[in-house]
């Protein structure tokens, strides 16, 4: 039996629909489930931009790009908020494999993504499977 639609769960559907769309390099429609004067930020220092400004960056950028998967790894939502951590596996053309590891808010205004706030740390391969971190410091016990 399926789960009532609601609010809640409609947005948690629309945030994986939203990643698909990216995973899949289609972003006309990752970008029609925006608001026009939705924002981004990231923990990058820059400061929020607009959604159409991201956009065009990862635009810039697929060409690089192998592949891509968003594992969801679990997310909580309200009425019109979603907080997600989610594992971004990417493979890049050049051979690099890493694991872009993420806590994100998307917060929804009449059914569209509005505003989203992204948490990130990426973390290459090798470093993943060994045990240790960018900085030198074990990740797992010994």
């Amino acid at each position: 039996m399926s789960q009532p639609s609601t609010p809640s769960r409609d947005n948690r559907d629309k945030t994986i629909e939203y990643l698909r769309n990216l995973e899949n390099g289609d972003f006309a429609s990752a970008r029609s489930m925006c608001s026009a004067t939705a924002t981004v930020w990231h923990n990058d220092g820059k400061g929020a931009q607009t959604i159409d400004e991201n956009m065009e960056s990862m635009r810039r950028q697929i060409h690089t790009i192998e592949s891509m998967h968003y594992e969801v790894i679990r997310q909580i939502s309200d009425q019109d908020a979603v907080f997600q951590q989610h594992v971004v596996h990417v493979a890049t053309k050049n051979g690099m494999r890493g694991e872009l590891h993420a806590a994100v808010y998307f917060r929804f205004d009449d059914g569209l993504i509005a505003r989203i706030e992204e948490y990130a740390n990426f973390v290459p391969n090798d470093q993943a499977s060994s045990g240790i971190s960018p900085e030198g410091n074990k990740t797992r016990p010994s």
